[in-house]
C-alpha cells in the first residue's frame, strides 16, 4: 500500500490582497485630495511674506473675500456659501469665544477693493480677534542664492 505525503504547512504570507486594497486606497485619496482644499477660489495677491507659525493643532479661522466682495467663513454647515457681515460676527465670536488662541485670518481676492479688506479686518476684530493676519501667494521671482541679503 502507497502512503500519502505529508502536506507540509506554508509559511509564506500571500501579499496580493494586501497590495490590491492599497492600490483601491491609492486611487480613492488621489481623487479626493483635491477635494479636499479649503474655502473658496481667489485670486490671491502674490508677495514675499514670512509665513505664520501657528501650532500644529490650531485650525486657522479664515474669512475669504471672493472678486465680487461676498464673505466666507471657515466655520459652520456651508463654508462655500456667502454670509452677510452678522453672521460673520456671531460666527467668528463663538470660534474666539470657545478658542481664543486661535489664528484668525483674510483670504480676499486681488481683484477686491482695499475697502472690503478693511471691512473684513473690521468685522473680525469686532468678534473680538487680536491678531489678524493675511494669505497671500508667494511672487513668481527667481530664489535668491544662499549669502544673498535682502536689502
Amino acid at each position: 500500500m502507497r502512503r500519502k505525503p505529508k502536506r507540509r504547512l506554508m509559511g509564506e504570507i500571500n501579499v496580493v490582497p494586501y497590495i490590491d486594497v492599497m492600490l483601491v486606497l491609492l486611487i480613492i485619496f488621489m481623487v479626493t485630495a483635491p477635494l479636499l482644499t479649503q474655502g473658496i477660489e481667489v485670486e490671491l495677491p502674490k508677495a514675499a511674506a514670512e509665513p505664520i507659525d501657528a501650532g500644529q493643532n490650531d485650525q486657522p479661522l479664515v474669512l475669504s473675500v471672493d472678486a465680487a466682495g461676498r464673505f466666507y467663513l471657515s466655520v459652520g454647515d456651508r463654508k462655500d456659501a456667502p454670509i452677510e457681515a452678522e453672521q460673520v460676527v456671531s460666527l467668528a465670536s463663538a470660534v474666539l469665544r470657545r478658542r481664543p488662541e486661535t489664528p484668525v485670518l483674510v483670504k480676499a481676492d486681488q481683484k477686491v477693493p482695499y475697502g472690503r479688506v478693511v471691512e473684513a479686518m473690521v468685522l473680525l476684530q469686532q468678534s473680538g480677534a487680536q491678531k489678524v493676519g493675511f494669505l497671500t501667494d508667494p511672487p513668481d521671482t527667481p530664489r535668491r542664492r544662499r549669502g544673498q541679503s535682502q536689502g
